[in-house]
Parts: structure tokens; C-alpha cells; sequence
């Protein structure tokens, strides 16, 4: 029974819903403001210069995005590098890959601590990150499967705060004690979003329960493969696949929203916990993480919608539609195309990608597959055709990351998990760095733009 108010015996949530119908719109009207303030006062709006670079707030040396390059105050475009710690991600996934290992582990070793690991450097820290996956004592029963979430970014926010209650020494902010909660956070990843997962899955959608225990001996990709499936099976190709996956996404330098969110809240010096928190909350976001969701409804509108797709007149047409806002969400964008920093190239797009047409052969899905290279072919002419512009636009990963997990038969709202399951890698290296590094709290000014108003006393207000 819903517990009644004073004022006249209505519900609590009636009047609450009263309420902010009746200031919801007074909110929004006084928090709008003339978007030519922007131009006028000189703010970089949204950190982004007019030409679109990025503003230099901070210094790093984990990782690099390039994507143009700035002469004399004129962005010439470039083919698009990524290093991690000063290597070229092409020659860290080539290294691995031809000595046919996973390199998640690798990757993350790289990324914590500045070089690239001696073979019984990387045994011991796989060997580590192994043995770190087991949850405390009752974790699972009492933090995850007693109150599930239907969002499984929203649960794994509440594992990893609730972690805090865990450590002997949470609030510690020695570099040697962040270090042992990254590594354990890093190793523990993808166990939070494996039973997240599987209590939405028994809670939400009535499937039976299936927990299984995590396997120590089994690289990361593999593990994660080995706990989401009812009956542990995976191949090695599928492994492989999402493994690469976790590599290109570990780290993307520190200007990316929820890398920034994370140095942000490290600055002010919080505990672990609440920084990670901070970075999962914006990855959670819909304009950050997710943007591969949209690329899979994207390409199941274009299946649905127009009959021969798989044909460039019929599809650069409903592409053209989908530009000038006819048809799919009405957006006018193309998912998966154009990157704020890459321009002629995005290489983590084309390392997916090669790996991507392997996956598609061994699942029969050749013809899926050619649908998303046409889009990728076809997009920069149509965009240039609608909107007459001549600037770069390439594939970014999200174009091929949906693809893949869908062929790896995972559920889209693990999506957005594994991103995060990768990227704490990143994370927990800028933590430590802006730790190291930063020193002074991070505090941007705000111009105020409000017109100046006399108080009135209480009475006098009508």
C-alpha cells in the first residue's frame, strides 16, 4: 500500500508527479540561455575549437590519437595512428597476432606501466589477473543477484562501488596500493558484467540462472566468452576476435569523455572507486558508449527498408534518405561514419575490420559483412552528394565492433560492458598518471551570463 501524504490524503508519487510536471518546464525555460554567447564570450564549447581539434587541457604519455595535422593554423587531414605508450597499435596487434597470442594482457601491461613486457613479466601478470577473479565472500549473492539492474553499466557501476566495502584500505592513495585496486579492478571487469548479465538475463527476461565460475588458466577474452555462454564453448577464432576487440578499445588517449571524467575526479583526490565510478557513468552515456548499437539498428532499418541492399545504386540512395532525415531515426547521420579526431583513416577500425571478414567466413555471414564494407565505401561520396561538403570522412571502429558482437552471438546490451571491460585497462593508467603527473585539481572556468536581479522579500512576490 503506497504511503499517503497530509495534504488531502493524495499518494506521495501523485504529488511528487504533480510537482514536476507543473516545474519541468520552468526548469528548462530559466537553464536556456542565447547559444551566441558562446562565440561572444570566446568559450570552447565542448573543449573543441571552431576548427574542431580538441582543447589541449593536459599532458600524457599513454596514449596518442592522430587524425590531422595543424600548419600554420590550417588542418590538413592525415591517415589516423594510435600509439599506446609511444608504439603504433598496428605493430603492437601485428606482434601478437603473429605469434599467435592474445593481447589484451599485453596491452594492458603496456598501458599501466610504460613498456612492454619481458615473457615472464606477461606470464606473471596474466597469471595474476587469473587469480584475481574471484569475488569476495558473498559478493555475487548479496551485491548482484539480490538487487539486479535491468542496465548492466548500471550494475557494474554499483559492483565497483560497492567494492570500496571490500578493501582494507580503500581511501589509501599510494601509487602502490591504486595500483593494487587497478589490477584487481582490471582482472574482476569481466566478472562484474558476466553475472551482471546473467541476473538481468534470469531476473528480467525469466531465462534460467547460469553462474559460472570464472577459469584462471584462460586469457580474458576467452574467460569472458567461457562465463556469458550457457555451455562454456568458444573457438579459438571467436576468442581471438574479441580479443582484438578489447586491445583497440583499452585506451584512446586522454581527451575521450569518460578518460577525462576519471583524471577529473582522480584530481580532486578520491578514493579508486569513486574515480572508476565517475568513468563508467560517462562511457554509460548514449552520446559516449553505444554508439555501436546504433550502427546494428542501422544496418537492420537498411535490411528491413530497401529490398536490394545489397546493391550500390539501391543503397546509396536510401542512404542519401537516411542524410536528409526520411528515414531510420531521422537523425540525418550515418553510424559508424566520421570521427571527432580521425579523418582519412580510423586504424583500430581497420584492424577490426580484417579480423571481422575472418569471423564473418567462419559464421557464414559474407553477406552481412559486404553490407557494412558498402556503407563504408559508399558514405563519403553520398555525404558529399547531399550536403556538398569536402571534408574527410572514414570509418570509425563502431562500424565493425556491433558487427562482430553480434556474430560472437552476444545480446546488444553487453555492448557498452565490454567497452568497459577493455577500457579500464586505460582508466586505471591515466588515474595513476594524473596522480603521478597532475598535481593541481582540475577547475575550468564558467562565465556567468545571468541578467542581475534585486531579492524580494517572500511576500512581495507575485
Amino acid at each position: 500500500m503506497k504511503e499517503e501524504a497530509m495534504n488531502g490524503g493524495k499518494p506521495i508519487d501523485q504529488i511528487e508527479g504533480e510537482f514536476v510536471e507543473r516545474y519541468a518546464a520552468v526548469a528548462e525555460r530559466n537553464n536556456l540561455f542565447d547559444p551566441a554567447f558562446y562565440e561572444k564570450f570566446n568559450v570552447k564549447r565542448g573543449l573543441r575549437n571552431t576548427d574542431g581539434s580538441g582543447v589541449v587541457v593536459g599532458l600524457t604519455e599513454i596514449g596518442e590519437v592522430h587524425g590531422y595535422i595543424i600548419d600554420e593554423s590550417e588542418k590538413t587531414d592525415a591517415p589516423g595512428r594510435l600509439r599506446y605508450r609511444g608504439y603504433d597499435i598496428k605493430d603492437v596487434v601485428s606482434g601478437f597476432q603473429s605469434e599467435k597470442r592474445f593481447g589484451f594482457e599485453e596491452a594492458a601491461f603496456l598501458l599501466l606501466f610504460g613498456n612492454l613486457p619481458r615473457p615472464q613479466e606477461l606470464n606473471d601478470f596474466s597469471h595474476l589477473l587469473g587469480s584475481l577473479r574471484q569475488l569476495p565472500r558473498g559478493f555475487v549473492e548479496d551485491v548482484i543477484l539480490r538487487f539486479p539492474s535491468p542496465d548492466i553499466m548500471n550494475q557494474l557501476a554499483r559492483s565497483v562501488l560497492f567494492t570500496y566495502s571490500f578493501d582494507p584500505e580503500p581511501e589509501n592513495n599510494s601509487i602502490k596500493n591504486i595500483l593494487r585496486q587497478c589490477v584487481e579492478l582490471i582482472s574482476r571487469f569481466p566478472i562484474y558484467i558476466a553475472y551482471s548479465y546473467q541476473a538481468k538475463r534470469h531476473y528480467y527476461d525469466k531465462y534460467s540462472l547460469s553462474i559460472h565460475h570464472p577459469q584462471a588458466g584462460l586469457s580474458t577474452a576467452e574467460n569472458f566468452l567461457y562465463m556469458i555462454r550457457p555451455d562454456n564453448a568458444y573457438t579459438r577464432l571467436e576468442a581471438e576476435v574479441l580479443d582484438l576487440a578489447m586491445v583497440l578499445h583499452a585506451e584512446h588517449g586522454g581527451g575521450n569523455n569518460s578518460t577525462f571524467a576519471i583524471r577529473l575526479v582522480s584530481s580532486a583526490g578520491t578514493d579508486t572507486y569513486s574515480a572508476m565510478g565517475s568513468a563508467i557513468g560517462s562511457l554509460k552515456g548514449i552520446k559516449h558508449g553505444g554508439a555501436n548499437i546504433r550502427v546494428m539498428r542501422m544496418a537492420d532499418d537498411i535490411k528491413a527498408n530497401c529490398p536490394h541492399w545489397d546493391q550500390d545504386d539501391q543503397l546509396s540512395a536510401y542512404l542519401e534518405r537516411m542524410i536528409r532525415k526520411e528515414v531510420f531515426d531521422q537523425q540525418g547521420l550515418i553510424y559508424g561514419m566520421g570521427h571527432a579526431v580521425y579523418t582519412l583513416s580510423d586504424p583500430r577500425a581497420e584492424l577490426l575490420k580484417a579480423k571481422a571478414s575472418q569471423l564473418a567466413a567462419e559464421k557464414g555471414q559474407e553477406k552481412s559483412f559486404q553490407l557494412y564494407e558498402a556503407i563504408e565505401r559508399l558514405t563519403p561520396e553520398v555525404m558529399r552528394k547531399v550536403k556538398g561538403s569536402q571534408k574527410a570522412i572514414c570509418a570509425n571502429i563502431d562500424l565493425y565492433s556491433g558487427f562482430v558482437y553480434e556474430m560472437l552471438g552476444l545480446p546488444r546490451e553487453l555492448y557498452t560492458p565490454i567497452f568497459a571491460m577493455a577500457r579500464v585497462a586505460g582508466w586505471s593508467a591515466h588515474r595513476i598518471e594524473e596522480i603521478v603527473s597532475g598535481g593541481r585539481i582540475i577547475r575550468p572556468a564558467y562565465k556567468n551570463v545571468s541578467e542581475r536581479s534585486d531579492y524580494l522579500p517572500l511576500a512581495q512576490r507575485v
